[in-house]
């Protein structure tokens, strides 16, 4: 009862908040003002009538029978590339919905604001709903048509708190029957889904259960994650990655000028990147710490905790060696998941919690650990055994909703700069010189997943929902929004879409073998992780510090209209 009256409190709270801002509009800033003026810029081929041009039929990544037995409707088709073409684009009246899924990144309403001119484009009389905290509002039929002037408010903002956001997972035909009466209700036949990997396998499940059964609507993603693992050849970047980076190598460089300035202390910085490393790998492109750890290759060289620590300790104490005291250390969150130990014996937990739910369910947070202790296999155990308490009991206790060991929680940054210290002692006492080390530690997570979006994302969201009206236009369920060629200027953008099926594989989720899409890791052959590599023993040794400053929104393209460096050395 009170989560309803919670859930019932939230989605009023929206409601309401959306009718004050019109009859009382918000102070602004002034930078505010300016943003609200901005028109994001759209690819050559979205701004008249188009063609929709078939390239080859598609399969997913891996595991291609089970992935084609499972989407028997969706499964195959072809990449989809628009072309402009002479004449006017519009279609029947044609209403349709939209959903903010999983967490905010920057860019979510103008991916919005894009849809609604779009369709608007496309026949005056379409209508946009939003759902209201997520895919949850589509199953409890929580609603809102977004107006002209609600549009108008959230343009080139950060945030979702346009309709809100939520992780309701959207796996059961109760859950897709009960949405699909209140679309057919509103005579919405298309709904776009704007999400993450999660969110797009759910689209990717309900195109599929609603072509199967000719319910007469149109299932579009958009890719979005500022963790920037929604990616391949098809989907250059997901969108908000650009301004988080931005946002956190900007508040990196002050830490680094205060570094350089004090002169004594190492501070260990955590970035967010649950399964990948790209955010800390672009904030290190664009900063130049002095340690960066990228998971992926401590994986691939199957270090050990020990190993990384040992290898922090060396650049402490040779920079020591040389009077410097201090240093930025960039950590990837998702880190503890890529040691090769730790990750075999999350595997064996997740299982043993799966397999055990139940009784889980029913006793207490110190009876699990003991539970889990006695139950891992001895390798496992050993090494649950030695883990820091703090560690151990996260990584045995609570999972999001898609049973992931919520590693934010985990105080891996904490965790590093205390062993770092263990082990310059023990060297001490050896009698190796390893100076003095004092240390500060960050996470910096929420500070830029509602940022206002960055020129790039601006209009790069702005250009996924446009042309997802388009995708609706031509008929296409089960796509993805690709706008590629984005290193380039935005006049040069390439417009369609994807297969969401081509992205997936199989992959073990509580327990279960199910279809998702494969996470985007750094390439360690690529062109990002090797530039790193060649720079990094040059940042360990000296103070090569960069100071990106804050986003400029406004000057030269050169300035204000840059792509991450990921993506130019990817795509350039």
């Amino acid at each position: 009862m009170r989560a309803f009256i919670l859930f019932y409190y939230l989605c009023t709270r929206i409601i309401i908040t959306n009718i004050i801002n019109q009859i009382y509009p918000m102070e602004k800033s002034a930078l505010q003002i300016a943003r609200a003026a901005y028109q994001p810029k759209l690819p050559k081929a979205l701004r008249g009538a188009l063609k929709a041009v078939e390239g080859e039929p598609t399969q997913s990544v891996a595991d291609q029978e089970e992935v084609k037995k499972l989407f028997p409707n969706t499964y195959g088709m072809p990449y989809l590339k628009f072309e402009p073409t002479d004449g006017q684009m519009t279609t029947a009246q044609m209403n349709v919905g939209v959903i903010l899924s999983g967490g905010q990144a920057p860019g979510g309403h103008n991916v919005i604001s894009g849809l609604f001119d779009g369709i608007k484009k496309l026949n005056p009389n379409n209508k946009l709903y939003g759902f209201i905290l997520g895919p949850g509002g589509l199953v409890d039929h929580n609603y809102m048509e977004l107006t002209p002037e609600i549009i108008d408010e959230y343009r080139n903002t950060g945030g979702f708190d346009i309709i809100g956001s939520g992780r309701t997972k959207l796996e059961k035909k109760e859950q897709f029957d009960k949405g699909l009466e209140i679309l057919k209700e509103l005579g919405i036949k298309a709904l776009v889904i704007i999400g993450g990997d999660d969110s797009n396998t759910n689209a990717c499940v309900l195109a599929e259960y609603y072509k199967a059964i000719n319910a007469g609507v149109q299932v579009i993603g958009c890719p979005k994650t500022i963790d920037g693992d929604l990616k391949n050849s098809e989907i250059e970047a997901s969108f908000g990655f650009d301004t988080a980076t931005k946002v956190y190598s900007e508040v990196i460089g002050n830490i680094m000028r205060d570094c350089n300035s004090a002169k004594k202390y190492w501070h260990f910085i955590k970035l967010m990147g649950r399964s990948a490393s790209h955010v800390t790998l672009e904030c290190a492109l664009q900063t130049h710490p002095n340690v960066c750890l990228i998971g992926e290759e401590v994986e691939a060289k199957n270090l050990t905790l020990d190993d990384v620590v040992t290898s922090i300790a060396e650049v402490v104490a040779d920079r020591a060696s040389r009077g410097m005291n201090y240093g930025v250390a960039l950590v990837p969150e998702g880190l503890i998941e890529f040691i090769p130990a730790i990750k075999k014996l999350i595997a064996e937990l997740n299982d043993l919690i799966a397999a055990n739910q139940a009784e889980f369910d029913k006793i207490t947070a110190d009876e699990k650990i003991a539970f889990i202790a006695a139950h891992l296999s001895e390798t496992n155990a050993a090494i649950f055994k030695s883990l820091p308490t703090g560690v151990s009991r996260q990584l045995a206790l609570e999972r999001d909703p898609h049973g992931n060991v919520q590693v934010s929680l985990i105080e891996t940054e904490q965790l590093l700069a205390d062993m770092v210290a263990v082990k310059l002692a023990e060297w001490k006492k050896e009698g190796k010189f390893c100076g003095k080390f004092s240390t500060q530690h960050h996470f910096f997570g929420y500070e830029g997943r509602c940022a206002a979006p960055s020129n790039w994302d601006a209009d790069y969201c702005y250009s996924l929902g446009f042309n997802a009206s388009m995708l609706m236009a031509a008929g296409k369920t089960g796509y993805m929004s690709s706008i590629k060629n984005t290193y380039r200027p935005a006049d040069e953008w390439i417009a369609g879409g994807i297969p969401i099926t081509m992205m997936m594989n199989m992959e073990k989720r509580n327990g279960e073998m199910k279809p998702v899409i494969k996470k985007a890791l750094v390439e360690l052959d690529g062109k990002p992780f090797n530039f790193f590599a060649s720079k990094r023993d040059e940042w360990a040794k000296d103070t090569c510090f960069v100071y990106p400053g804050p986003i400029q929104y406004f000057g030269p393209a050169e300035v204000a209209d840059q792509p991450t460096i990921t993506l130019k050395l990817e795509q350039a």
